[in-house]
């Protein structure tokens, strides 16, 4: 990093973590602005009353950037018309990758900014010339499943400060500085919905088209209100009253706007395989020829945020992950991450499971 342009822009959502990274770079000599995003009308307005509050503390400017229209563009539009398609599609993968470091990146650096800062946990390594996507030192709040499809070439040019922190320490930090929000809980569920509800917020777009739910064996168990409020790997809020679960979501019959249900044991609930699509890599190709052979490499992936990892060949030429092991409710539409040892190789869209 050149050390002589010490301007940088963090985006502030008004958490604590956010927050104690722009106090992070503050303290080491950066030039920081805040930049807070209003993403949608459900954005709570507390959230940038707190991230002002933040910034006039630390003594530097905070800018709100109303990008809700192309949120609405790059990200809303394409969720709705996966889900309707079946898909279960991350919304906070195309925040990443085509929002935060690459709308509001090229904005900032449009102003002169050379960096950008942001509070997830993770950690980027410059190894000889080339810079690498890390597992940050907090495993638990490693946020690099949500960093897949960014573009490598701005690895350089990205700072996380909570890389090497753990939560309970940024939470010490923010005491110790008397930050506002230090308490102040994390935010969950989709970002651009606040407190609204997922289902509540399809049913504005979905309408309700009731179908069959039957197991694998072809026997009807209940009915639903439609496939697309549904997910691969759901065992909650299914309508089936015969005392003989939990069931699992396995497939959906769009067609015929059938779900297929399976229990633990069944087979239809797991996958072996996972088909790829949407490749995106952060390391060079010089990179994967000294760790692939036969065009095949070793991996660890995740098909979901809080799934542990699994042991994986990552198939290159075709794009499938051999499983080491079944695993269960893998959804389609979803990302499946690669890492090499605490390296994370990309990752693709799941299309189809086996």
């Amino acid at each position: 990093m050149n050390m002589n342009n010490k301007k940088i822009a963090v985006l502030m959502s008004g958490g604590v973590d956010s927050s104690v990274a722009a106090l992070i770079l503050k303290k080491k000599g950066f030039n920081p602005i805040g930049i807070h995003l209003k993403i949608s009308k459900f954005c709570n307005v507390e959230d940038e009353y707190d991230a002002r509050r933040v910034a006039e503390i630390l003594n530097f400017p905070l800018y709100t950037l109303d990008i809700s229209e192309d949120y609405e563009k790059l990200v809303i539009n394409d969720f709705i018309k996966e889900y309707k398609e079946g898909l279960t599609p991350n919304p906070d993968v195309w925040c990443n990758s085509r929002i935060k470091f690459n709308l509001v990146f090229n904005f900032v650096k449009n102003l002169g900014f050379n960096y950008i800062a942001t509070g997830h946990y993770a950690k980027i390594s410059k190894i000889e010339n080339d810079y690498f996507l890390k597992i940050p030192k907090d495993l638990n709040k490693d946020q690099t499943y949500f960093l897949w499809q960014i573009n490598k070439n701005i690895l350089k040019k990205i700072i996380f400060p909570l890389a090497n922190y753990t939560k309970d320490k940024v939470r010490k930090i923010a005491l110790e500085n008397k930050l506002p929000n230090a308490l102040k809980k994390d935010s969950q569920g989709i970002c651009f919905l606040g407190k609204i509800k997922l289902s509540d917020y399809l049913k504005n777009f979905l309408s309700i088209k009731q179908g069959e739910i039957r197991d694998v064996y072809n026997n009807l168990l209940g009915y639903h209100n439609g496939y697309y409020f549904y997910t691969e790997g759901q065992r909650h809020g299914l309508n089936i009253k015969n005392s003989q679960g939990p069931y699992y979501v396995a497939l959906k019959d769009i067609a015929n706007n059938v779900l297929i249900v399976g229990k633990e044991n069944d087979e239809i609930i797991y996958s072996s395989k996972i088909f790829l699509d949407n490749i995106n890599f952060l390391v060079s190709k010089r990179f994967l020829n000294k760790i692939k052979k036969d065009n095949k490499i070793e991996v660890l992936v995740k098909c979901r945020y809080r799934q542990p990892f699994i042991k994986a060949i990552f198939d290159i030429k075709n794009k499938i992950l051999i499983l080491e092991d079944k695993v269960k409710g893998v959804a389609l539409g979803q990302s499946a991450v690669l890492y090499f040892k605490d390296i994370v190789l990309g990752g693709g869209i799941i299309y189809k499971k086996k």
